[in-house]
């Protein structure tokens, strides 16, 4: 077993000042409070306390060290019960100062992903398969921002005819990927019109970045009518949609039947409005293509409001030795961070892998 040491350490200074003020004893009891929520997920009292921190002291000072942490703001009583949980700041300091990752004996996902390969065939099945595995093996949503494709090589620009004054626009680029988008325009365009828009960009297009295609229309505007400008700028668009970061999201459902969630579905249906436009969670997963290591982001530090409750453990990947994306998984605020963490570390190694390859 092993500190987390990899970690940007996200311990706000007021943590820090609390995690002085405590002795050993009271790291202990917190530790062990923290490990027995996460374990069964009820209130923990002081005998249960006492029995599982191996520490000779009477239940009163127990309850003594318990009023301690409540005041500091790390513990909290969910209701009348006598037991107590951890706090979104005793989780922090409990994963800054306390944790202990599992081992690979200890760890029981860890055998099944040390001996996985992803697939190496192309970037879009190695990165999907990296997301499936993350929440299979954690039982959360399992995210991974591709790499950014800055110079996406166009191959083809089709323009065909629909109802009314809508036009499919088809873009192929040189390595196989097709997207399609209906453009509304300003009248009905002919066959012959729409041809030739695409013979004039097809023209300038094949092989060539949409950067070069939006030189070249910037130039030669002149020959271009009026009426098919939309088409044009509807194709650079695309065109750069596909060189833009998007996200993959696995295994968001697993988060339905944790009993975490389900009594606010306000909240789930916060997260998954979140899930579905992935813009906000897109930036908070970037910043951590800026860390050497593991982040992770615990209730409101996300500065996103339907994370509030959960968890963020994140870590970026690498092809040949560069970090270009990163991956990670979104769970409750009590999980076994012991576990996760080491997951997401190696799947972080196998996609770097895999893309490296």
């Amino acid at each position: 077993m092993k500190k987390i040491t990899e970690r940007i350490n996200n311990t706000p200074d007021r943590l820090k000042s609390s995690a002085m003020m405590l002795n050993d004893r009271s790291h202990r009891l917190l530790k062990t409070l923290v490990e027995r929520y996460i374990a069964d997920g009820h209130p923990v009292g002081s005998k249960a306390l006492s029995h599982y921190s191996g520490l000779d002291v009477s239940s009163a000072t127990i309850r003594n060290v318990m009023a301690d942490l409540e005041n500091l703001g790390l513990i909290t009583s969910p209701h009348t019960s006598a037991g107590r949980i951890p706090t979104a700041q005793g989780y922090r300091l409990f994963v800054d100062r306390l944790l202990i990752t599992q081992n690979h004996s200890a760890n029981t996902a860890l055998p099944e992903l040390l001996s996985t390969e992803l697939p190496n065939d192309h970037p879009q099945h190695s990165i999907a398969a990296a997301s499936q595995l993350l929440s299979q093996l954690t039982h959360f949503a399992g995210v991974v921002t591709p790499p950014r494709r800055s110079e996406v090589l166009l191959k083809q620009i089709e323009f065909l005819p629909l109802s009314d004054k809508r036009v499919l626009l088809i873009l192929v680029t040189q390595d196989g990927e097709v997207q399609n988008r209906i453009v509304q325009t300003e009248r009905v365009l002919g066959v012959n019109e729409l041809n030739d828009a695409a013979h004039f960009l097809n023209r300038h297009c094949a092989g060539k970045t949409i950067g070069h295609l939006m030189q070249v229309l910037q130039q030669d505007l002149g020959q271009v009518k009026r009426e098919l400008l939309e088409l044009m700028n509807a194709a650079m668009q695309m065109g750069q949609d596909l060189g833009n970061d998007q996200m993959i999201i696995a295994g968001e459902h697993q988060l339905l039947g944790l009993n975490d969630f389900t009594g606010n579905m306000r909240q789930m249906r916060q997260l998954f409005e979140l899930f579905e436009q992935k813009s906000t969670l897109l930036k908070l997963m970037q910043l951590g293509q800026s860390a050497q290591g593991i982040q992770i982001y615990i209730g409101q530090e996300s500065g996103i409001a339907p994370l509030d409750e959960c968890s963020v453990i994140a870590a970026p990947y690498r092809v040949d030795g560069e970090i270009v994306g990163t991956l990670g998984v979104i769970g409750p605020t009590r999980m076994a961070y012991d576990r996760v963490i080491p997951i997401v570390n190696i799947t972080a190694q196998l996609l770097s892998s895999a893309l490296s390859h």
